[in-house]
């Protein structure tokens, strides 16, 4: 349960890292839906993987060992790639085939399918993480 804890602290954080990059994106070339929102979110979301590898390896699943390292990282990197594919589908299905509801702005609208996209590839990475990257 502490593993539990410790993965969703780091993915709290990395949420913020995500989510901050992808709104700085989004502001910065005023894309918040359609296939230009692709390449963004990729680009926040694996910058907040590859600060995950680390925060989970170190900490969350206190993998200490330097016994193949390189494969580890293989593993890590092909459970990050689905989850990526994951979180960028659910995020452009919604942002895009789904019309802002509630009143909200693009935006908004934008960052809650980002938020739900997260949901869904937080339960893929964990299980990738836990069962197939620092298995013990």
């Amino acid at each position: 349960m502490l593993q539990f804890i410790k993965f969703g602290l780091i993915g709290g954080f990395n949420t913020l890292v995500d989510f901050g990059i992808l709104n700085a994106l989004m502001y910065i070339t005023k894309i918040y839906k359609g296939n230009g929102l692709i390449l963004l979110n990729i680009v926040s979301f694996s910058v907040a993987v590859i600060n995950s590898y680390f925060l989970n390896k170190y900490w969350a699943f206190k993998d200490k060992s330097s016994v193949d390292r390189e494969k580890q990282f293989v593993s890590f990197l092909a459970v990050s790639i689905v989850g990526v594919v994951i979180n960028t589908l659910v995020l452009r299905v919604v942002s895009t085939n789904i019309d802002p509801m509630f009143g909200l702005n693009q935006q908004i609208w934008t960052n809650i399918g980002k938020l739900l996209a997260t949901g869904v590839s937080l339960v893929w990475n964990f299980i990738g993480y836990k069962f197939f990257v620092f298995k013990k």
